[in-house]
């Protein structure tokens, strides 16, 4: 999970919906707009292009209409991640990405060997409740529970796994000395790009880059 910050106003046509007693809060323009606000990616683990879609209330609604249609509450899911969300009453109570106080990828550590049939670590950098739940759901969306999940889990951490060692294979190019000064500056953007939010799976990169001093002074000004 990294910040990814919601666009404002809210779409004229959740108040609209909000009046109808069977309103839709997937009206018009709502989902465009959150694919644009999420970059296109599952808000919890962080893949893009999700082939399941699913338009989420970071907080269970329970008919409170308010909540229903409240565009701070609609996030950009996966089916993956929004069924491992429902299935604890705890994972109604997470770190919010769209919060920057939050600080979903500093609060928390991701890593992943990369190697085949490694498991995700994700360890808690604050020992506080919502932190804690939040790391909890992460290792059920990432490692699984059920047997579906775990397969699903295998899914997405293959394709975790690809962009680590792509993202990998750049830095080992960057400090490579047989390449030329301008090659380097190429290498050097490339990065650079890897560690956009936009880009997949972008916590796992930026604590590739933390968890060494020298990728730090290279890189620690663009995460």
């Amino acid at each position: 999970m990294v910040y990814l910050e919601k666009s404002q106003p809210a779409p004229d046509c959740l108040e609209i919906e909000k009046e109808k007693a069977n309103g839709s809060y997937n009206c018009n323009g709502v989902l465009e707009r959150l694919k644009n606000d999420f970059k296109n990616k599952c808000y919890v683990c962080e893949s893009k292009e999700p082939h399941t879609i699913n338009t989420e209330h970071f907080l269970p609604h329970k008919g409170d209409k308010d909540l229903k249609f409240s565009w701070d509450n609609l996030f950009y899911c996966c089916g993956h991640c929004n069924n491992t969300k429902l299935a604890k009453e705890k994972y109604d109570d997470i770190l919010n990405c769209t919060v920057e106080q939050d600080a979903v990828d500093s609060k928390i550590k991701y890593q992943i060997n990369p190697f085949p049939k490694e498991k995700v670590v994700v360890v808690p950098n604050e020992n506080t409740e919502r932190v804690l739940n939040t790391v909890d759901l992460l290792l059920s969306v990432y490692n699984g529970t059920t047997e579906l999940k775990t397969i699903e889990s295998a899914n997405i951490r293959n394709k975790l796994l690809k962009e680590i060692r792509e993202f990998q294979n750049l830095l080992f190019e960057f400090f490579d000395d047989s390449y030329e000064p301008d090659e380097k500056a190429v290498i050097k953007n490339a990065i650079i790009r890897k560690l956009r939010p936009s880009t997949p799976y972008t916590a796992f990169k930026i604590w590739i880059i933390r968890d060494n001093q020298a990728l730090m002074d290279e890189f620690g000004e663009h995460i």
